[in-house]
């Protein structure tokens, strides 16, 4: 993405700023937040619409569950109590079809008979057996219960409209909740129908559904189509309480519904037990109030709170790093084209001192010969009253067309494109040389150079004149920079397998950064005293030649702190000439 495009797309859209508005920090700061936000939304808008398809189909799940085990809880505390009581019914059925009413109403008879039946059936409380006006004929049992009349009760009527009847928990004669299990046979002789009544106390139908207690079980108990509690209850009380149900099933159906009371809900399920006047009451806890669900949310929360986290710090770093590199890329860019745009100003720069250079040397010609012939005259006339002081003008005057004379070589020598004579040089000999030209005026200024050569240097391919030139002209800046009593270090080395450097450092003035960026531009200079003021080619010729020569050429400087320039050449390989003679 170019920077144009990124700005275009992200800066008006995060910032409220155009591009224009920014300074540099702020515009890359606005980058770096507008990336932020773009890959924090990118990577936790997905995972919290994850997390919460996942929350919502697991509580679901959960409610699913929940009714499966309400409604399995119910079918297998219904079955335990169906089986009891068809248990039960079978040996009554037994009982009473192989004995006559005479035979029961022997009490040690039907007393041999309660003893056989308590062992196998729990809960059993007495036996009794009542004739056919309602009169209980014979009992056993801890009550004192024989003569009782019972042709008022409504179990006995429909004993004797049925062949086996469940009844209702009541209290009766003896005070106590329970319920009867009773039979009726037509005795043969009288044509009427006597009846055969177990009892059994309602502790035996709660130890039947405390089976069905479980972690997630909130109350389970027994009601009466008319609203009266068969069982005890967790939370509406013993038996012969009152309860009523807003919703019944119908026969032999489980109904599950969700109940809410207060901040908690659950499911009840509501099942008819058979043959019975019973309906079995379970309440389910919900999802919400289960065990699993609350370690759930939980762990999720956990897993989110890791994840935002992690993903938040991954984010928080790649955004800095890409900003950073899209920093990196810019300046990269904005080099390049501050380079390109360099070497554009030298080319013409170099077009306009060629046709300075011509249109200035005929004028400079022509003053030069007309000053050596008024010289000449002015030598001829030994009586010419200010001949002296006419021919110190002269000489003045000719210095000064030697000088700009020597202006417009460099110039043209800066715009022409030399022909370059390529050979095999070492760098360290023409350092050499080149310091024996600067070798006096250096100790004329009590300057000091310091040299770390490395003696094995490969050598490199360039032209041997143009190089000398390059390290002259650096070198010579040095010695200016300093004047006098000062250092100068000259530095060779490889750098690696391709390239070779050095480095000249001085311990002058230093350069400030705003005269830094413009050191090689072409007549720009730092000399400031009139006497050897200086033209500002010097370093412009030095980099084109560098360039020229497939070097690179860098410059650092610390004011107070002298100055750096570091030369770069490229190591001659074998099979190499023919690349380094197309860059020349």
């Amino acid at each position: 993405m170019s920077k144009r495009l990124f700005r275009a797309a992200n800066y008006p859209l995060f910032c409220g700023l155009s591009d224009r508005d920014l300074c540099p920090k702020a515009r890359y700061r606005c980058m770096r937040n507008s990336l932020l936000i773009v890959m924090l939304a990118i990577t936790l808008i997905p995972l919290a619409i994850t997390s919460g398809l996942n929350f919502i189909q697991y509580q679901q799940l959960l409610r699913d569950d929940s009714q499966a085990n309400a409604r399995w809880n119910a079918e297998s505390a219904r079955a335990t109590i169906t089986a009891y009581l068809e248990k039960l019914e079978a040996a009554i059925t037994v009982v009473i079809d192989t004995h006559s009413f005479e035979d029961l109403s022997d009490n040690k008879r039907l007393e041999h008979i309660f003893r056989q039946l308590k062992k196998e059936h729990q809960g059993l409380v007495d036996l009794s057996v009542v004739g056919p006006d309602g009169i209980q004929s014979a009992y056993v049992g801890p009550y004192s219960l024989a003569g009782k009349d019972y042709s008022d009760s409504l179990w006995f009527h429909k004993a004797l409209a049925r062949r086996m009847y469940v009844s209702e928990v009541f209290t009766g004669f003896r005070n106590v909740p329970h319920f009867v299990v009773a039979a009726s046979k037509k005795d043969p002789y009288s044509e009427q129908y006597w009846v055969l009544r177990a009892s059994i106390d309602t502790e035996t139908l709660d130890r039947f559904l405390a089976l069905a207690d479980t972690e997630a079980l909130e109350d389970i108990f027994l009601l009466s189509d008319s609203g009266i509690l068969q069982s005890g209850s967790r939370y509406h009380g013993g038996a012969l309480k009152n309860f009523q149900l807003a919703r019944k099933p119908k026969q032999n159906d489980i109904l599950i519904f969700e109940e809410v009371i207060g901040d908690s809900n659950f499911y009840r399920a509501v099942s008819r037990i058979p043959n019975t006047p019973w309906l079995l009451v379970l309440d389910q806890q919900g999802a919400e109030a289960r065990k699993i669900w609350r370690i759930f949310k939980e762990r999720l929360l956990l897993t989110l709170i890791i994840c935002f986290l992690a993903s938040g710090g991954v984010v928080i770093w790649l955004s800095r790093f890409l900003a950073g590199r899209f920093r990196e890329a810019d300046e990269t860019r904005d080099a390049i084209l501050s380079e390109t745009e360099h070497s554009n100003k030298l080319a013409s720069i170099g077009r306009l001192a060629a046709g300075v250079a011509h249109e200035i040397n005929n004028p400079l010609a022509i003053i030069g010969e007309k000053a050596g012939l008024m010289q000449d005259l002015v030598g001829l006339d030994q009586d010419f009253r200010h001949r002296d002081k006419f021919l110190d003008q002269l000489v003045s005057l000719q210095n000064a067309v030697v000088r700009a004379r020597t202006i417009t070589h460099r110039l043209l020598g800066f715009a022409r494109r030399m022909e370059t004579s390529l050979t095999l040089v070492q760098l360290n000999e023409i350092i050499q040389e080149v310091l024996s030209f600067l070798e006096k005026d250096a100790v004329y200024r009590n300057i000091h150079i310091f040299l770390q050569l490395q003696a094995d240097l490969p050598v490199i391919r360039a032209d041997h004149g143009q190089l000398q030139q390059v390290f002259l002209n650096v070198i010579n800046n040095a010695i200016d920079a300093i004047r006098s009593d000062g250092e100068i270090h000259i530095t060779s080395r490889r750098e690696n397998q391709k390239t070779v450097m050095v480095a000249i450092s001085d311990t002058g003035p230093g350069i400030a950064p705003e005269i830094l960026k413009n050191i090689f531009e072409p007549f720009f200079t730092t000399k400031g005293n009139e006497e050897k003021k200086g033209t500002g080619l010097g370093l412009s010729i030095t980099y084109g030649l560098v360039q020229k020569m497939g070097g690179r050429i860098e410059v650092s400087s610390e004011v107070g702190g002298g100055t750096t320039f570091i030369i770069t050449f490229p190591v001659y390989h074998e099979g190499s000439e023919g690349e380094i003679n197309g860059r020349a």
